[in-house]
């Protein structure tokens, strides 16, 4: 059934946790409230002098959920990002919708087939397991691969919905660029919070907690 006619006829509320390779919006969450907790001020106007972020994606956004709603969710933020890098086997990753919402937030975009030239120049790397490639799903290979020797720019972190496979070396786990343990333990809240306001729960919530501050006074 169409989701126009879904939604016209719901009485209930609706989370979408991942439909095939369409979208994963709740995952896109999750990786945003990882990257504003690095770097807050992603949710404030850019200041003039700013720089912009630099965002590399390995996958295909036209038919891998996780990387589209990630790329669809970044245009929120547009301000904040010069220029979207996607690393794919595919000449053409994106889809006609994804590049047409690229176009009007004014974002520079190109697609490459080797991560390795780009890492100097990128602040965020999602990363992914597998990638869609016509019609079937395969795994990454040398040129899609991460680990502690590689030329990672100094303060650029990684992103990963895992679970992995080789392509993010445990090398990386200890180093500032991983942000995909953070990005896993926040993805337990975002759901949780998530799960609260579309039920209308939040106002059941002990007075003790600071919904602001998620601690208790």
């Amino acid at each position: 059934m169409p989701r126009s006619r879904i939604l016209q006829n719901l009485r209930i509320p609706l989370i979408n946790a991942g439909n095939g390779s369409g979208e994963h919006p709740t995952q896109a969450l999750a990786d945003w409230f990882a990257l504003l907790k690095w770097n807050p001020e992603l949710a404030s106007p850019r200041k003039p002098d700013a720089p912009r972020m630099n965002l590399g994606i390995l996958g295909t956004p036209g038919s891998m959920r996780a990387v589209k709603s990630f790329l669809l969710m970044a245009l929120l933020f547009q301000d904040h990002i010069g220029k979207v890098t996607v690393i794919s086997e595919m000449a053409d990753p994106f889809g006609e919708d994804v590049i047409e919402s690229l176009r009007e937030a004014n974002i520079d975009y190109e697609v490459s087939n080797d991560v390795r030239e780009h890492l100097p120049e990128l602040d965020v790397i999602y990363m992914n397991s597998i990638a869609f490639l016509g019609d079937s799903y395969k795994n990454m290979d040398s040129r899609f691969k991460l680990n502690s020797e590689s030329p990672i720019k100094e303060n650029a972190v990684i992103l990963h919905p895992l679970a992995r496979l080789d392509e993010l070396d445990t090398s990386l786990d200890k180093t500032p660029h991983n942000l995909y343990f953070s990005q896993a333990h926040g993805a337990v809240f975002i759901r949780q919070a998530l799960l609260l306001s579309v039920l209308g729960r939040l106002k059941a919530l002990p007075n003790l907690i600071d919904l602001e501050t998620n601690t208790t006074s």
